[in-house]
């Protein structure tokens, strides 16, 4: 799931469920669907399940204040192997690198995220991976702006809210 979010900066959360909960990162210029593009990913609180559909402004002065949409949405399939042999994705996190193939309705196939700083300043980077739907051409961040379950926009919230 991935979550166009208006807080002090416009992003996007990028969240897997892992372990009950949605680990996430906040990927300033969103996923790419063009291998050559490395996009800083900086984590982010574990986020509960019940998080997944949420879509709304949070107040300002709140942890994360401002309009969030469920930019995109669909299944993912943990693909991080070593040495041939499948590692767990909590563990392949904690590690600092992992594979998945996304099955959303924007976004498709083979990604890569990797821990490139640990620390105060830990930084990750997403990688989408050459694949079947990589497409240098394409750029769903900038042509498809609204949300996949009310087909609204964060510009759309923040008139709502008024």
């Amino acid at each position: 799931m991935i979550q166009k979010h208006d807080a002090s900066s416009l992003h996007y959360d990028f969240r897997l469920e892992v372990g009950g909960v949605l680990r996430s990162w906040a990927v300033p210029k969103g996923l790419s669907t063009d291998p050559r593009d490395k996009r800083l990913a900086m984590p982010t609180e574990d986020h509960p399940m019940d998080y997944i559909d949420f879509e709304g402004v949070i107040p300002k002065g709140q942890y994360g204040g401002g309009p969030v949409i469920v930019w995109d949405n669909g299944t993912f399939e943990n693909t991080t192997t070593r040495k041939g042999t499948a590692i767990d994705l909590a563990q392949a996190l904690d590690a600092g690198h992992a594979t998945v193939w996304l099955e959303g309705r924007k976004l498709t196939g083979g990604y890569a995220i990797t821990r490139v700083a640990t620390g105060k300043d830990e930084r990750w980077l997403v990688v989408k991976m050459k694949d079947e739907a990589a497409d240098a051409r394409r750029n769903p961040v900038g042509t498809q702006p609204e949300s996949v379950l009310s087909g609204r926009t964060v510009e759309d919230l923040v008139e709502e809210d008024g």
